[in-house]
């Protein structure tokens, strides 16, 4: 297993709904010194690009929409090459930050993508957003890793208070798409630490008795 992950947080802005918010996020980058698959690069298309450092980009993948994960993207793409996935059931939220254009490949569930001897496979899991997209990396480690962008937390589900997301949803896809994988995999998230599926899977009915 040569690919390894690389991880960078970087600070900046959430903007929806008519109110803005300070977050941190997390950028992860899969890959070794040749190539690299690039997740959610926010906020910081320098510090970015500084850490692919001149690498091959085979992809650059997005969790969502949100503005807080695409609003560098553009610049990051510019930076360090690479194709931009998205799925386009997020078009209004993208359309917000870049009105008239589109990704470059529109992501369906079930894609996947190869990086060092590791690859990476796509699930849609709507709910914090319409076109949420988990990634699930086999080859990485021992066990599964799981990209979960902002569908799941340490803690719980993502956040779905605001526009363009739903509560039975997100519930819906983390019990049918995420839990049904194994307990040991790892879930490296878009905001905050890392967890488990066998951490966050015994949380469920609680979380669905507390509701949103």
């Amino acid at each position: 297993m040569n690919a390894r992950i690389e991880h960078l947080e970087t600070s900046g802005t959430f903007s929806l709904d008519g109110g803005t918010w300070e977050v941190d996020n997390n950028v992860w980058i899969i890959g070794d010194d040749q190539e690299v698959i690039v997740i959610d690069p926010a906020h910081d298309a320098e510090a970015v690009q500084k850490q692919v450092a001149g690498r091959t980009v085979v992809a650059i993948l997005l969790t969502h929409a949100h503005d807080d994960h695409i609003r560098q993207v553009k610049d990051v793409q510019e930076r360090i090459g690479g194709q931009i996935h998205l799925n386009w059931d997020d078009k209004v939220l993208w359309e917000q930050v870049y009105e008239g254009t589109e990704p470059d490949v529109k992501l369906t569930d079930g894609d996947t993508f190869t990086v060092a001897g590791a690859t990476l496979r796509a699930i849609h899991t709507p709910g914090h957003s319409p076109g949420s997209t988990c990634f699930l990396a086999e080859g990485l480690e021992a066990h599964p890793v799981l990209f979960s962008g902002d569908t799941l937390f340490q803690g719980g589900p993502g956040a779905t208070g605001r526009s363009y997301s739903s509560f039975e949803t997100i519930i819906e896809s983390i019990r049918t798409k995420l839990f049904s994988l194994p307990a040991e995999t790892t879930v490296n998230t878009g905001h905050g630490p890392s967890t488990t599926i066998g951490e966050e899977s015994p949380k469920l009915q609680e979380w669905i008795d507390r509701g949103h």
